[in-house]
């Protein structure tokens, strides 16, 4: 069984995920440990609500430090969410912007659609080398809840449709991200998480 640490930071999501990744046949600790989150075969930021007060949390368990030696040591990491969204260069909400943890590059920005949030399910369009979407169907559909959104960024890139087209997940090295919520999916939800505990 594959270890896997939801990093403890002050989010809300924490208990949806652990529950997701269990079903998945995780083994599944949520702390704040530095220690733990550096070591665990794979580790997932979740994240709701305002960018910067995510950020704000974040840098209080020094995520940046525990992200920079997962990339290094090549153990993966699975961004949320708001989870997704830190892990860029920089999110804009309200006209201010504040430093992502730059993992992956891009900015957070307001979606452009006629009504927001987007919330609710959608359908998603996955590069065919995809590994997060392998045996989907492609009109398998996901629940998203966002106002913001990455337009463009590096790695196998996902979209969907909102008013526009934006990033709804991204595969770059050992990082991988969805902006809708895998854990509020059902079962398409359960298949891309057990595709990313597979690669662990």
């Amino acid at each position: 069984m594959k270890r896997v640490v939801v990093l403890d930071y002050g989010s809300g999501n924490l208990h949806s995920a652990y529950r997701a990744l269990q079903r998945v046949g995780a083994e599944v600790t949520v702390t704040a440990d530095e220690g733990a989150a550096i070591e665990a075969a794979g580790l997932v930021v979740p994240g709701v609500g305002a960018f910067a007060a995510c950020m704000a949390g974040l840098d209080g368990v020094n995520a940046r430090e525990i992200l920079q030696k997962r990339v290094a040591a090549e153990r993966p990491v699975l961004g949320i969410c708001v989870g997704m969204q830190v892990l860029f260069s920089a999110g804009v909400e309200h006209g201010i912007e504040s430093e992502g943890l730059d993992v992956l590059s891009g900015r957070v920005e307001l979606l452009q659609a006629p009504i927001l949030p987007h919330m609710g399910w959608n359908t998603v369009t996955p590069p065919a080398d995809s590994v997060l979407f392998a045996g989907l169907d492609p009109q398998t559909r996901f629940y998203f809840v966002h106002s913001y959104a990455v337009h463009h960024t590096d790695g196998l890139v996902t979209t969907a449709h909102h008013g526009e087209d934006f990033v709804a997940a991204v595969e770059h090295g050992v990082v991988s991200a969805t902006q809708f919520h895998p854990e509020k999916s059902a079962d398409a939800g359960a298949v891309v998480l057990g595709n990313w505990l597979a690669t662990l």
